[in-house]
């Protein structure tokens, strides 16, 4: 097996022509955290539905874990965890007696499933919730269950999409914490899809860009960001002083980039953020705020898309 996933031209069309995914390539070696960042409906969930044998695609192959997601979608889902945006859980059942529902539908024998399911609600922090129903826990306590629920029959391929979206920053981190654990220490190949820089950044091995249903810069986050290279200077224009105004003070020092809130030049050389202020002050510029910008991921998004990641409101991806 070359690698953990392998997508080749990968499609997902809708009825009304709508596609959702419109034909991508990548390739996530053993191992490895992958960082499938974009917006709501660029295509993210799809993708995680089509590899996980949920969603058949129109067009396009895949192998994952060396199986084919078409024909061979029984072995595929041997070899795969799935932590999915909505989890499937009975209100009604404790964490403990899911946890030892899912070791048996995975044919785990029964001797075994006593010491896994303390060993998963361990790991995930919920050993003292392990015998309340599901229906008294909380957002994050149900997020930190399905993530055991994918754990239970050790896969060797972890799929989580948008895992930590609505959690708290102490649940977020310690699933943080898990996901760089199972990388280390159990070899485990994790596809993370999220719409959260900061995530992508601080977990993934590499990132995957995807906008409208193509992947539109992939890469080391690293490497994404040299990219992009040179710092940005953003500029707001206070009272008296005209968008235009600005704009051609800070041309002189770079190309002007796409803003949502300000005027934005990336530097090229022509001078730092000093000589930025000094051209402000002489030409008696009144400037609301000004910011100085290292690159980041959402600059890379702004870069290939010409508009930010964060905060991107996007239409919802159509239903499976």
């Amino acid at each position: 097996m070359k690698g953990a996933i392998e997508v080749r031209g990968l499609v997902r069309e809708f009825k009304g022509g709508i596609k959702a995914v419109s034909g991508i390539d990548l390739d996530v070696p053993a191992g490895q955290i992958y960082g499938f960042l974009g917006p709501n409906g660029a295509g993210k969930s799809t993708t995680v539905h089509m590899l996980t044998t949920l969603l058949p695609p129109t067009a396009g192959s895949a192998r994952v874990g060396g199986f084919d997601i078409v024909k061979e979608g029984p072995a595929v889902r041997r070899t795969i965890g799935a932590a999915l945006q909505e989890a499937a859980l009975d209100p009604l059942l404790t964490g403990r007696e899911h946890l030892k529902l899912q070791l048996a539908l995975h044919g785990v024998r029964r001797t075994e499933r006593g010491g896994r399911t303390d060993e998963l609600l361990e790991r995930v922090g919920l050993r003292l919730a392990a015998d309340r129903k599901i229906g008294g826990y909380s957002g994050g306590m149900k997020r930190r269950l399905d993530l055991a629920l994918a754990l239970a029959h050790r896969p060797r391929i972890l799929f989580l999409d948008e895992p930590t979206t609505g959690l708290d920053p102490q649940s977020r981190s310690a699933l943080w914490d898990e996901v760089v654990r199972l990388k280390r220490d159990e070899g485990v190949t994790v596809f993370l899809t999220t719409q959260y820089l900061e995530e992508a950044d601080v977990l993934a091995d590499r990132v995957g860009i995807i906008d409208h249903g193509r992947i539109v810069a992939e890469g080391t986050p690293a490497s994404l960001k040299a990219e992009i290279g040179r710092p940005t200077v953003e500029a707001m224009p206070g009272e008296g002083t005209t968008q235009r105004e600005l704009e051609g003070i800070l041309a002189r020092f770079g190309e002007l980039q796409p803003s949502t809130s300000g005027i934005a030049v990336r530097l090229d050389g022509q001078g730092g953020l000093t000589e930025v202020v000094r051209a402000l002050d002489a030409a008696q510029a009144n400037v609301a705020a000004l910011h100085l910008h290292s690159p980041t991921l959402d600059d890379v998004f702004l870069a290939k898309t010409g508009r930010s990641l964060e905060g991107s409101e996007e239409p919802a991806e159509p239903e499976a």
